[in-house]
């Protein structure tokens, strides 16, 4: 469990908030529970040093608020759409014996020992997290799929992955999937016959004639169309000024 100082903030407009950001602080807050929201604040270097681990939103941290403790979980960030850098964070109160829905990532081990992926398998992940329903003092970290003597056309669904006691996943009814291994997506060119008959080669032959002259029909005929375009823009110049030289004449 991580553990870091925060500090109490008492900002009360835009403009302070964007002062803290300023100076390298995120603001935050702290809910839920029987106590009331907590405005606080986190060093920016210190937070985007957490936010970087891939279970950052799944693992309980421990807050240091002016010498009291409270166990918290990361429940949403703001980053700025321009920089990326965190702007605001959202801290779930941890409360014994609550219950609270978040997903978990799942982790893959013993890839080198699997058959499958040794004859060229590709493993599909389906679901990189899944989303369990878990007692708050039960939390687990990660959900863990062994691939060690996996083959080539086995799956692993949610029933075969073992979950800590009183967790469920939110998806109930159905054992769904959570990756497969599948065979390899490489396909091979069909090869060419050894010989080819004189009957196939003057069939071809014609049929490459055929689609020469095909091509140079079909050339001649776009460049007619073009030219015909060009007389048609042509005739329209000339009847524009005709009719301009014309309205002119009458005027005078």
């Amino acid at each position: 469990m991580n553990s870091i100082e925060v500090t109490v903030r008492n900002t009360k407009s835009k403009g302070e908030i964007n002062a803290l950001r300023a100076k390298g602080i995120v603001p935050g807050i702290i809910y839920g529970g029987k106590d009331q929201n907590q405005k606080i604040s986190i060093s920016k270097k210190i937070f985007k040093s957490l936010v970087e681990k891939e279970d950052f939103l799944s693992n309980i941290l421990t807050l240091n608020i002016e010498g009291k403790t409270q166990s918290v979980l990361p429940r949403d960030i703001i980053f700025d759409v321009v920089s990326d850098e965190p702007m605001h964070v959202d801290f779930l109160r941890v409360v014994k014996g609550s219950k609270i829905i978040i997903e978990i990532p799942v982790k893959f081990i013993n890839n080198e020992k699997s058959p499958g992926l040794k004859r060229g398998g590709v493993l599909n992940i389906v679901r990189r997290k899944v989303e369990l329903k878990c007692p708050t003092e039960n939390i687990p970290k990660e959900l863990i799929v062994d691939l060690d003597g996996v083959d080539i056309g086995e799956s692993f669904k949610i029933s075969s992955i073992k979950l800590p006691e009183n967790v469920t996943p939110t998806i109930q009814g159905r054992d769904f999937v959570v990756a497969t291994l599948a065979a390899p997506t490489i396909m091979k060119e069909p090869e060419k016959p050894a010989e080819a008959t004189e009957g196939e080669e003057g069939a071809e032959g014609t049929e490459a004639t055929t689609e020469t002259a095909e091509g140079e029909a079909k050339a001649t005929a776009d460049s007619d169309t073009k030219e015909d375009a060009k007389d048609v823009k042509k005739e329209k110049s000339d009847k524009k000024e005709d009719i301009t030289k014309k309205t002119s004449t009458e005027k005078k």
